[in-house]
């Protein structure tokens, strides 16, 4: 071997490939070999005896076991991405709502049951003891971040290439406490007892800019630059996440950057006397990976949200970038290398971020360096609300941002300067499609920045798609129809199933087989099943399975006794006035009024179920949770209702808690107002559990009516185009409560305070809501809801009827597949192969 104190003469030590890394301690995949795995981590990592383990140390030290065996994969992966460069899906997304990791790898590395039998050594019965203990990672909040957690396990397991890129959130959104009825947020300490999966990466740290001014000058070709000074600067440290995909070696990485100061402590602040001067810088730059979206009801929360999507945005790019230096390839190349996909519109500054490296960082020309950003990014519109297209006040924008200004400035001009040729003197387009919103207090348009520096846009259900072309962009749709497609949102199957529902999961490979969990078409067969009364019977235990571990969580967790026998009738999902939990709400007083009355046609026994968080700032709906817990209250406590009616409100609606909702679910609520739902994916969990759903022609609602077909979904409510309609015929609220008997009773009862003991008021914002414009058609729609709710019961009546219904919509499902998404985006947005990835140097060698 070289001398390796002579830094000039090379050495001659053959370094081993990751596969080679393996010892059967790390990288065995029985139950001894996990169980010396934790064995060594209590001792070594954690510095425990076996005996004295907790619950907590015990999940600790498996966990720190799995992590190894991902850790071959992890390496393996990543090294075939130097050796064989090829193109890699670059996910940014302010979410990743990824839930808890244990017995997600343990399920794709295939060693659950060997997991348990480790346990029982060290005295524990059950994994169930342990997976309660593991927190669940704050990094997301709702739909958006659990969509872009299904996308990346998929993209894994279809062995394609991929960096997940966000925030590694200190604190995540809140936990929800139901205090008299109200939520509560109390802090998520999601990192408090620390975090097993991460692997901090400092030595790859990024800087961000903030601030400060630009100055003109010319380079040394004479050509016109621009330079941005920052005032102030946060350091992006990356921690990483391996994710590995179902029973293959690829391990991809979920990539989250943490932000640090620049400089720790001023000392010289501290010694005379100013202590919080001392680490003020520190605090300020810390704060940037605190919170998942602080408030941005105030100026400091709309500021500290625009700096957080810069700095993660930044920072990847960079990372990027960086990444084609360190393997000597051109920069001009970055479209082959990398597909940059925004998840949603809170990453869009990436368009501006990545000119301005490419020109200042890398002295790229202008048309050369927008050819490298147009075919390299693409976004995913995730909503036709206005108020989260993301527009920022001009004044704050150039305040932050300068530099970016300047260039979305170019950008614009560049643009507008086409539409002048395309549509001569209307300038009313030139106002309606520029980036620069000028009416009133100017703003920048993030919408219409990723619009226009995107290859691609896409929706994620056909309607929501149609939508974005029909009336949220659709000048821009005119100009470029090429760029526009759809893309309708999916679901793993393998946590919504497999995981979630062991008893479902092991019905279905018993009859098609095991492939189902990477092929949900082979589900199709289970319809050849729908006479079989054997089979019915089978289908039906699974969800009453389900349904006792339901009914035993709330029990424990509410006080409250349900039946598991009874139809569980199942809302979850972020609280929203366009989601319509008031509707539900509305016909649970309805249902109440009809047994009071004896006039309750079908007196099937229900139990309804709501979860969900409302934002900390949406006072209308933190008031409508606490209508809902308002009415089971009074439900709850009436012996009339007894066996027949019960309400549920589960606080702190998470991943985890889902796990258990979607299984146990016989009627699924999908009931936003058609038109405002871009696409939802807990339609589809439900319907993959075998739930029926009641919902509007909203949304993927559209594409699983048709898929199940209609005579198994119970649809309601208004169309799109007859919303549109009401809207634009000064839509009355008065017309549809004076022809609905049983609605004008409903509201009477509200106003007379029976939900909230006797008090008139507290409910009187949300009825002048509903009663006065009713801005999203509930007073619209709620006969034609009640109606359907008849037919629902109906149907429960026939058990049999209903098990094949539900047996269908299970059959039914496949096309929901998060794996069928990701295979669509690859093959018609971002061009990019599966990359098999091979373990050079096989376990079973060492262990024979």
């Amino acid at each position: 071997m070289a001398n390796p104190m002579n830094s000039n003469e090379p050495f001659d030590l053959r370094l081993p490939t990751p596969g080679c890394y393996l010892d059967p301690e790390k990288a065995g995949m029985d139950s001894d070999a996990v169980f010396q795995g934790m064995t060594a981590h209590l001792f070594y990592t954690l510095g425990k005896l076996a005996t004295s383990a907790s619950p907590h140390d015990l999940y600790m030290a498996l966990s720190y076991a799995v992590k190894d065996r991902l850790m071959t994969r992890y390496l393996a992966s990543q090294e075939v991405i130097r050796k064989k460069p090829q193109k890699t899906v670059a996910y940014l997304s302010a979410e990743f709502l990824i839930g808890p990791q244990l017995s997600n790898n343990l399920l794709n590395l295939g060693i659950t049951q060997e997991a348990e039998d480790a346990l029982k050594r060290f005295g524990i019965e059950s994994l169930a003891t342990i997976l309660e203990v593991e927190e669940e990672p704050g990094l997301g909040n709702g739909g958006l971040g659990r969509l872009a957690a299904c996308y990346m396990e998929s993209l894994a397991s279809l062995q394609v290439p991929a960096v997940g890129y966000g925030i590694r959130y200190e604190f995540g959104i809140f936990n929800q406490l139901i205090r008299d009825g109200w939520q509560v947020e109390v802090t998520d300490k999601w990192l408090k007892g620390g975090w097993p999966w991460e692997l901090p990466q400092p030595d790859e740290s990024c800087f961000v800019g903030f601030g400060g001014r630009t100055e003109s000058y010319r380079d040394d070709k004479g050509n016109y630059r621009s330079r941005w000074i920052p005032s102030e600067h946060a350091i992006g440290v990356p921690h990483d996440v391996p994710v590995l995909g179902y029973r293959v070696n690829t391990c991809d990485r979920l990539r989250l950057w943490r932000a640090d100061a620049t400089e720790s402590f001023d000392f010289y602040a501290f010694n005379i006397g100013d202590y919080y001067g001392a680490v003020e810088e520190k605090v300020a730059s810390e704060t940037l990976s605190k919170v998942l979206y602080p408030n941005d009801g105030t100026d400091e929360g709309r500021r500290l949200r625009l700096k957080q999507q810069h700095f993660f945005v930044s920072c990847s790019l960079q990372d990027m970038l960086r990444s084609l230096e360190k393997r000597s390839i051109p920069i001009t190349e970055f479209p082959k290398h990398w597909t940059v996909q925004l998840n949603d519109t809170h990453p869009a500054i990436a368009v501006a971020e990545l000119m301005r490296l490419l020109i200042d960082q890398y002295q790229i020309g202008w048309d050369k360096a927008w050819n490298i950003t147009t075919s390299s990014v693409a976004y995913t519109n995730h909503t036709l609300l206005p108020e989260a297209l993301e527009k920022w006040d001009l004044g704050l924008f150039n305040d932050l941002l300068p530099r970016h200004l300047e260039i979305i400035y170019e950008i614009n001009w560049r643009f507008l300067q086409q539409l002048r040729l395309r549509y001569p003197g209307d300038d009313k387009i030139l106002q309606k499609l520029s980036i620069i919103d000028e009416e009133g207090s100017k703003s920048v348009r993030m919408a219409h920045l990723a619009t226009i520096g995107a290859h691609h846009i896409n929706g994620v259900a056909a309607l929501h798609s149609d939508l974005i072309k029909r009336q949220l962009l659709p000048e821009f749709a005119a100009l470029w129809p090429e760029k526009f497609t759809n893309v309708t949102n999916g679901v793993t199957p393998r946590r919504w199933v497999a995981l979630s529902n062991p008893s479902l999961s092991n019905l279905l490979e018993e009859e098609v087989g095991p492939n189902w969990i990477t092929n949900m078409e082979l589900l199709k067969k289970l319809e050849e099943k729908k006479d079989d009364n054997n089979f019915l019977q089978k289908f039906e235990e699974t969800k009453l399975n389900g349904k006792r571990k339901l009914a035993s969580f709330i029990h424990s967790k509410t006080g409250i006794l349900v039946d598991p026998s009874s139809l569980f009738d199942v809302q979850v999902k972020r609280i929203h006035q366009y989601k319509r939990q008031h509707l539900n709400a509305l016909q649970i007083i309805a249902q109440y009024l009809r047994i009071k009355n004896g006039t309750n046609k079908y007196e099937v026994p229900r139990t309804i179920i709501f979860g969900g968080k409302a934002a900390p700032g949406y006072f209308m709906a933190k008031l409508m949770i606490r209508f809902i817990n308002g009415i089971a209250d009074v439900v709850n406590s009436d012996p009339d209702m007894d066996g027949l009616l019960r309400v549920v409100f589960l606080p702190d609606y998470n991943v985890k808690l889902g796990e258990i909702v979607y299984p146990a679910t016989d009627l699924s609520e999908q009931i936003s107002t058609a038109g405002k739902e871009a696409s939802g994916t807990g339609n589809m969990k439900f319907a993959m559990n075998g739930a029926l759903t009641i919902g509007t022609l909203d949304g993927a609602n559209v594409e699983l009516r048709d898929l199940v077909k209609k005579e198994n979904f119970f649809l309601f409510g208004k169309t799109e185009r007859e919303i549109m309609d009401l809207k634009n015929n000064n839509y009355s609220p008065k017309t549809f409560i004076d022809k609905c008997p049983e609605l004008k009773e409903v509201i009477r009862l509200i106003e007379i305070g029976h939900f909230s003991n006797g008090d008139k008021e507290l409910f009187k914002p949300l009825l002048n809501s509903l009663t006065g414009h009713d801005p999203f058609f509930v007073m619209a729609d709620f006969e034609d809801y009640l109606n359907k709710q008849d037919v629902v019961s109906e149907c429960w009546n026939n058990k049999k009827s209903w098990n094949k219904m539900a047996l269908l919509n299970t059959a039914r499902s496949g096309y929901f597949s998060s794996d069928r998404s990701i295979r669509e985006y690859c093959k018609s947005i971002w061009k990019v192969s599966p990359m098999p990835v091979e373990i050079t140097c096989d376990v079973e060698e060492l262990t024979n």
